[in-house]
């Protein structure tokens, strides 16, 4: 069965997600729920993410986490609720995140080392 076709906003600034990525070196972003499943909402949705970052002494995490949360919200233009990639504990929550998420950004291995 195929998969839903993500949000709109997602597919019309999938270069600009792709850029805002490798500014903050993520190394992946996914993104789950209503966004994923085709039940995006305009008017009322906001955007579940969740990002993976690389290591990258020269930055904190959190200026990275923030700073993209923010940048994220400007570019779509609504809420960003940005998780990190740590084992949800909850488990009907971990079930619903892994039923809908899907990548948006995937750092490949050259980029890493480039």
């Amino acid at each position: 069965m195929p998969r839903p076709p993500l949000a709109q906003p997602l597919i019309e600034h999938g270069d600009e997600i792709a850029a805002l990525c490798r500014a903050y070196g993520v190394e992946r972003l996914e993104v789950f729920g209503s966004a994923a499943e085709g039940r995006f909402d305009p008017a009322r949705s906001d955007f579940d993410l969740i990002v993976t970052l690389a290591p990258d002494p020269a930055r904190s995490i959190s200026d990275r986490h923030f700073g993209l949360a923010d940048a994220l919200e400007s570019l779509l233009g609504r809420r960003v609720d940005l998780l990190t990639s740590q084992p949800l504990r909850n488990p009907f929550l971990r079930r619903a995140v892994d039923a809908s998420r899907r990548d948006l950004c995937v750092r490949t291995p050259a980029e890493a080392s480039g």
